[in-house]
């Protein structure tokens, strides 16, 4: 008999295509995906339920169909799909504490995968040059997505020690990007004027989304305990990732960020909180040897492999005139609101 396997996140686009990817499996019998709103795309032959896993119901889904494996994606990266961080930290946390509650229940699970992020290492100018999966961060994430991954992994820690029986695989998973992926990185990198850290140019590294995949895919069948950091090989530094979207930049000092983004409307969408602004101040970099060896991942795309692609697949159109006349109206907009702020 093949494995029954539950998806959480499925009405999200990484949780749908995983999901999807999964039902293709030889091996998996059922994949169950659940989530509050249904997907929007067809999920081929997943079994969709619709419910919120801020619900203990999750449980009776677990227990009806003695689910073996638990692969928990429903973790909000950015306040402005869900509509705020209040929602956003109660989908987040309150869910994930619900997912562990009806798992540690239930007799039939024997694994569980959660995606976690590097943004639990946090940014300070006292980092390691590298972070390995035991590297304790300088300075811990204080909001937003970061600080609920730091909670997250507290909890699953916490049901690992109760839950001895279970294989328990957390993939620690750098800046997602690729084609057709929405988060505040991507959504910062595509602004008309991206406002940059006056005095910083971090070192980035991004994870594509079929790495993030195939990681996911990989913890599914290995079985492996164990937490993992999933990246592409190498870094870009923001200016040269700037400089190859060829787009317009301007440098703010690092206090006036959140509170300029909070006014100006172009830049809400980029979550400029003062952790992320941390983060474009000083970067992060990750190893990933533990992947490679352990767990038996090696990332297909490097960083900049991965930047190319979300390149190569941005909706720009043709170079017209009148477009670039519009981008280059829309920029001395944002900018002119941007330095009027400042000055006030």
């Amino acid at each position: 008999m093949g494995r029954v396997v539950l998806v959480t996140g499925v009405s999200r686009y990484l949780g749908g295509l995983f999901a999807s990817r999964l039902s293709g499996l030889p091996d998996v019998d059922t994949v169950i995906g659940i989530d509050l709103v249904p997907p929007k795309s067809d999920l081929g032959d997943v079994r969709f339920v619709r419910a919120d896993i801020r619900n203990p119901i999750v449980g009776d889904v677990i227990s009806d169909d003695d689910v073996d494996t638990i692969v928990h994606l429903g973790v909000v990266s950015s306040p402005v799909s869900v509509g705020g961080r209040a929602s956003m930290k109660e989908t987040n946390v309150i869910g994930t504490m619900q997912v562990l509650a009806a798992a540690q229940r239930a007799p039939s699970v024997r694994r569980l995968v959660v995606k976690s992020s590097t943004h639990v290492y946090g940014a300070s100018a006292k980092d390691p040059a590298v972070f390995t999966e035991d590297t304790e961060p300088r300075r811990l994430p204080r909001s937003g997505y970061p600080k609920d991954c730091v909670e997250i992994e507290g909890y699953v820690r916490g049901f690992a020690r109760r839950r001895s029986d279970v294989t328990v695989t957390m993939l620690r998973c750098a800046s997602l990007i690729g084609p057709a992926v929405d988060t505040s990185l991507t959504r910062y990198l595509s602004l008309p004027v991206i406002p940059t850290v006056l005095g910083f140019d971090p070192r980035l590294q991004f994870c594509h989304v079929d790495d993030v995949l195939g990681s996911l895919e990989r913890a599914v069948a290995a079985g492996v305990h164990g937490t993992f950091n999933i990246a592409g090989a190498g870094v870009l530094s923001l200016s040269q990732v700037v400089r190859r979207l060829g787009r317009p930049w301007v440098a703010l000092p690092a206090a006036l960020l959140p509170s300029i983004a909070a006014v100006v409307p172009q830049l809400r969408s980029a979550d400029l909180s003062s952790d992320q602004v941390a983060f474009l101040s000083h970067g992060r970099t990750v190893d990933t040897t533990a992947a490679e060896k352990v767990l038996g991942y090696v990332s297909r795309f490097s960083t900049e492999e991965a930047f190319a692609d979300f390149m190569a697949h941005r909706p720009t159109g043709p170079l017209t005139s009148d477009r670039l006349d519009a981008v280059e109206r829309e920029a001395r907009e944002v900018l002119g609101k941007v330095v009027h702020n400042v000055r006030r």
